[in-house]
């Protein structure tokens, strides 16, 4: 009984002092971060580095993306992602590196996981309507700006961008009223006066 008491002290010990260890290393790399130190802010947290620590791994995809090295945050928060499979913000995370790295395809990958776990996620509807707007699917595209616009009805980016789906789907009148409330939050734009003038 001595000898399992004296091992369960002993084990809590190592946890507390390794929590502690880390603890200091995310307050040394915030201290860098803050000083653009990035490559600092790295090693502070490569000190403590553990494969199945979700928040080590979302913080260094985030270091790596703010120094610029996209591929190695990509695979970070990729390990993020791995460790919480229902994790929307390590998703999120992702976007960023791979949309500087112009990697669109894992982008929209990204936006569609997103939406299985989180379906009325509005920023990723709002982009995945704009990915298909592009792609010149209108109707794919309407179907996830309208929830956007049934979610945020004063939303300037949601209004603008169903006004120009519906132009291009014929729906002009639909398309006016979205860009009369488009330019009462942004009054004077130059893109929602454009297509208020096709509406005529």
């Amino acid at each position: 009984m001595i000898v399992v008491c004296a091992f369960t002290l002993a084990v809590s010990s190592v946890n507390a002092q390794s929590t502690d260890d880390v603890q200091k290393a995310f307050k040394a790399s915030y201290t860098n971060e803050y000083k653009a130190n990035y490559t600092g802010a790295i090693a502070d947290l490569q000190k403590v580095y553990r494969a199945d620590s979700y928040e080590i791994n979302l913080r260094l995809g985030w270091l790596q993306y703010s120094a610029k090295q996209y591929s190695s945050a990509m695979d970070y928060y990729q390990k993020a992602i791995d460790l919480k499979k229902y994790s929307v913000e390590a998703r999120f995370g992702y976007i960023k590196p791979a949309n500087e790295a112009k990697k669109y395809d894992k982008v929209y990958e990204k936006y569609e996981e997103i939406l299985k776990i989180d379906p009325y996620n509005s920023v990723a509807n709002y982009w995945v309507g704009v990915y298909y707007y592009s792609a010149k699917k209108y109707d794919i595209a309407a179907k996830y700006l309208e929830l956007v616009v049934n979610m945020y009805p004063f939303d300037y980016d949601a209004n603008h961008m169903l006004g120009w789906t519906y132009v291009n789907l014929g729906k002009t009148q639909e398309a006016k009223l979205l860009f009369v409330k488009a330019l009462l939050y942004k009054p004077g734009d130059a893109s929602s006066l454009e297509g208020l003038s096709k509406c005529k």
